[in-house]
Protein backbone atom coordinates (compact mmCIF):
# COMPACT_ATOMS: atom_id res chain seq x y z
CA UNK A 1 0.00 0.00 0.00
CA UNK A 2 1.39 3.40 -1.00
CA UNK A 3 1.77 6.23 1.48
CA UNK A 4 -0.30 9.21 0.42
CA UNK A 5 0.66 12.76 1.34
CA UNK A 6 -2.33 14.97 2.06
CA UNK A 7 -2.19 18.63 2.95
CA UNK A 8 -4.81 20.69 4.67
CA UNK A 9 -5.79 24.16 3.52
CA UNK A 10 -4.52 25.27 6.95
CA UNK A 11 -0.97 24.46 5.80
CA UNK A 12 -1.12 27.35 3.30
CA UNK A 13 -1.49 31.12 3.61
CA UNK A 14 -4.52 32.34 1.61
CA UNK A 15 -2.26 34.56 -0.54
CA UNK A 16 0.27 31.77 -1.18
CA UNK A 17 0.69 30.59 -4.76
CA UNK A 18 0.16 26.83 -5.06
CA UNK A 19 0.08 24.34 -7.92
CA UNK A 20 -2.96 22.24 -8.70
CA UNK A 21 -1.38 19.00 -9.94
CA UNK A 22 -4.40 17.61 -11.79
CA UNK A 23 -7.93 18.54 -12.77
CA UNK A 24 -10.35 19.13 -9.88
CA UNK A 25 -14.08 18.81 -10.52
CA UNK A 26 -16.66 20.40 -8.23
CA UNK A 27 -20.42 20.70 -8.77
CA UNK A 28 -19.99 24.37 -9.73
CA UNK A 29 -16.64 24.59 -11.48
CA UNK A 30 -13.84 22.71 -13.23
CA UNK A 31 -10.33 23.67 -12.07
CA UNK A 32 -7.59 22.99 -14.60
CA UNK A 33 -4.04 22.11 -13.49
CA UNK A 34 -1.87 25.16 -12.96
CA UNK A 35 -0.88 27.81 -10.44
CA UNK A 36 -3.51 29.47 -8.24
CA UNK A 37 -3.74 31.50 -5.07
CA UNK A 38 -4.56 29.07 -2.26
CA UNK A 39 -7.76 31.01 -1.56
CA UNK A 40 -9.03 30.37 -5.12
CA UNK A 41 -9.15 26.58 -4.80
CA UNK A 42 -11.87 24.52 -3.11
CA UNK A 43 -11.19 22.68 0.16
CA UNK A 44 -11.60 19.32 -1.57
CA UNK A 45 -8.50 19.97 -3.72
CA UNK A 46 -6.40 20.19 -0.54
CA UNK A 47 -8.13 17.23 1.12
CA UNK A 48 -7.54 15.02 -1.92
CA UNK A 49 -3.85 15.95 -2.06
CA UNK A 50 -4.09 17.69 -5.45
CA UNK A 51 -2.24 20.82 -4.28
CA UNK A 52 1.53 21.30 -3.99
CA UNK A 53 3.75 24.17 -2.91
CA UNK A 54 5.52 26.15 -5.64
CA UNK A 55 8.79 28.10 -5.56
CA UNK A 56 8.34 31.60 -4.13
CA UNK A 57 9.19 33.30 -7.44
CA UNK A 58 6.18 32.01 -9.39
CA UNK A 59 2.94 33.84 -10.09
CA UNK A 60 -0.59 32.52 -10.68
CA UNK A 61 -1.42 31.42 -14.22
CA UNK A 62 -3.21 34.14 -16.10
CA UNK A 63 -6.02 33.30 -18.52
CA UNK A 64 -5.04 33.93 -22.14
CA UNK A 65 -5.82 37.42 -23.39
CA UNK A 66 -8.46 37.18 -25.97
Amino acid sequence: MAIERRMSRDAFISTEIVELKQICLTPNQVYQPGRYLASELPDIAFTMGLVARTPASTSPDQPPAG
